[in-house]
């Protein structure tokens, strides 16, 4: 059961990778999940050259009222990596304590092998381990963003979850 302080508390994360991994697919499954929980949502998005496989960044920040849907400089709780290149750039967003989930990008890579399509699905199951959301409004997000293989990003969305060994939040 939350407590009421998880309501309260502010949110933020930051979702980063290149064009065509769904950074931007993965960021809008969370702030659904948080939105369908009952949480103020807010987010923002950085396309670069996208379509080229330039640099894309997705922030998510939910609690009770979230007025900016950009964190303060060093700000971001959750730190979620989909492409190893992009990392040295962005890791000084990531607030002193918070949750660097890089390591965990050998680990998806690995499970999803030449899939590489579910990459953002696995790292989803990541971070939902990490947040106060429950599971049936992460998977409400996941049907409502998804229109083709539901059922596989399920399937990779729970491999994710079940990496986690220690959950922090």
């Amino acid at each position: 059961m939350r407590s009421v302080s998880d309501k309260i508390k502010t949110t933020n994360i930051l979702f980063f990778g290149i064009g065509g991994q769904g950074v931007l697919s993965a960021s809008e499954i969370c702030a659904l999940a948080a939105l369908n929980d009952g949480y103020h949502v807010k987010k923002s998005e950085v396309k670069g050259m996208a379509q080229r496989g330039g640099s894309v960044e997705s922030y998510v920040r939910f609690g009770a009222c979230v007025l900016s849907p950009l964190p303060e400089q060093g700000k971001v709780d959750i730190l979620v990596c989909l492409y190893e290149s992009e990392y040295p750039r962005l890791i000084s967003e990531l607030r002193k304590g918070g949750i660097d989930l890089y390591s965990y990008l050998t680990k998806a890579h690995k499970v999803v092998g030449e899939q590489k399509i579910f990459l953002n699905a696995f790292m989803l199951g990541v971070v939902s381990s990490f947040l106060p959301i429950k599971e049936d409004s992460w998977l409400k997000a996941i049907n409502d963003t998804f229109s083709r293989k539901q059922d596989k990003n399920k399937e990779y969305f729970y491999q994710g979850r079940r990496q986690v060994v220690s959950k922090v939040i």
